[in-house]
């Protein structure tokens, strides 16, 4: 079956999620709520935020000024203090500043904190999908050492408090592309089923000139940035591209009316590792 702008995949939480997502990062909070209105007009139903960005309160006015179901849109925040108390506390307050019921999922937003810390923020988001006030949780910007760290803290935790009090992962999201692949955390999603998301999918405009860019831009007649999406979503990616402009946010989503070959998706890709935001995933344990 073809997919669309509302086809899903199946989290390992057992919820759905948008194989398209929008994201609001660096969105003014003025803006934010025009914004997310304006990617629900073009078909999106998948808003990815986080308290850093401190848009949260727009993204949840449009939820409602929308009249799309609730049901119908999944919202995405992030923790970015890492610790219980504090991770806790977050939950709590993006829930009120969104007035929602519920945040679909909500991910530790870096791998930093130290190791008692980022256990201690997990088991925080794992209360809150006991307490019903979260359904799927994560992580963003961990490494394959940071992952491997997060499936012992599970154990440890089902150890302490029983079996389920581990939590599942649903979502590892990082900074992802041609330019910056990630092949090792990308593969240790894929074999544990984990949903990978791509932020910066489009390298925010850098790599426009690339020949093999312009090639596919030239065989199929899309954007470079339409091209840079379909090769996340033929990876079998979540890209979370973002735009305050509306002819860019409808276009960004005008992208499943075609998709790239086996060859064309290998031929992208390059050994690169050439990130444009910010990459913790660098990070040591104890940092």
């Amino acid at each position: 079956m073809a997919t669309t702008i509302t086809s899903t995949i199946k989290l390992p939480s057992g919820y759905e999620i948008p194989r398209l997502g929008f994201g609001v990062y660096k969105t003014p909070p003025e803006e934010t709520e025009r914004c997310c209105l304006d990617a629900f007009k073009a078909g999106y139903r998948h808003i990815d935020s986080a308290a850093m960005y401190r848009n949260e309160e727009g993204c949840g006015n449009a939820i409602r000024a929308s009249g799309i179901p609730r049901e119908q849109i999944f919202f995405t925040s992030k923790v970015f203090d890492i610790s219980y108390d504090a991770a806790k506390a977050q939950v709590d307050k993006s829930l009120a500043l969104a007035k929602l019921d519920y945040i679909d999922l909500i991910l530790l937003h870096k791998p930093m904190g130290g190791s008692e810390n980022r256990k201690g923020a997990w088991k925080a988001l794992v209360e809150a999908v006991e307490a019903g006030k979260v359904r799927s949780i994560g992580v963003s910007n961990y490494s394959v050492h940071h992952l491997n760290e997060l499936e012992r803290h599970i154990a440890e935790l089902e150890t302490e408090g029983g079996k389920g009090k581990g939590g599942v992962v649903s979502i590892q999201q990082v900074e992802l592309h041609p330019w910056l692949a990630r092949k090792d955390i990308v593969d240790w999603c894929t074999q544990r089923g984990v949903a990978v998301q791509a932020y910066c999918p489009i390298v925010r405009g850098n790599r426009w000139d690339e020949p093999a860019l312009q090639r596919l831009v030239k065989k199929y007649g899309k954007t470079e940035a339409q091209i840079l999406i379909r090769w996340s979503l033929d990876k079998g990616l979540i890209p979370l591209p973002k735009s305050a402009t509306p002819s860019r946010i409808a276009a960004n989503a005008e992208v499943f009316d075609f998709s790239l070959t086996p060859e064309e998706v290998k031929g992208l890709e390059t050994d690169e590792y050439s990130p444009v935001a910010w990459d913790p995933t660098v990070s040591r344990l104890e940092d």
